[in-house]
């Protein structure tokens, strides 16, 4: 009895050892595997970068270019660094947008743009040139369609727009603002 009160401490403390270390490891996230599968490091740069898509007819339907494409792997994510998106119609240039940054889904259907991005509608016989800028603007080009919920300006000739949001269905030409709009127009002289 006298051996056993005095190792019953020592064997209260083991065991309250043992539990914390399991308490430990079971709460703990699992260590990232060694093989260098969890890195965020492109597996290849691609310089001057330019894709076409081309319609059934054998035109340009829009052209993406960058200086500098980079593909990572892990997550299938393409960055671009100073993005430029041309939209034709009839082989004439219809729509440029450019940005500082870009990124492009991992199936290639969408384009986020991302600072000082700026979209410029070619004038027309009947329409003048139209800039729209905002910080972000979400594209797919195969559906001729925009969004943003970030803060907008539109600038046509006489005319100048402010808004916060947009949805823009180029094919439709349907232009929808948001909310806080607000306009000014300067009749010509």
């Amino acid at each position: 009895m006298d051996r056993f009160t005095t190792a019953f401490p020592l064997l209260l403390v083991s065991v309250l050892a043992a539990l914390t270390f399991w308490l430990e490891r079971l709460v703990q996230a699992p260590a990232p595997p060694r093989d260098g599968s969890t890195r965020h490091d492109p597996d290849y740069i691609v310089e001057d970068f330019v894709a076409v898509r081309m319609g059934p007819d054998g035109l340009r339907l829009h052209q993406l270019e960058a200086h500098r494409m980079l593909h990572y792997p892990d997550d299938d994510s393409t960055h671009l660094e100073a993005p430029r998106l041309i939209k034709y119609e009839n082989e004439k240039v219809a729509l440029t947008i450019t940005a500082k940054r870009a990124r492009v889904s991992s199936e290639g259907k969408t384009v986020d743009f991302y600072d000082d991005v700026k979209a410029v509608r070619a004038p027309t016989p009947t329409q003048d040139e139209m800039v729209l800028t905002t910080d972000h603007l979400h594209v797919v080009p195969d559906d001729d369609y925009a969004r943003t919920a970030s803060p907008v300006t539109i600038v046509e000739a006489n005319s100048k727009v402010t808004a916060v949001g947009l949805e823009l269905d180029s094919e439709a030409k349907v232009v929808k603002l948001l909310s806080n709009v607000r306009g000014t127009y300067v009749k010509k002289k």
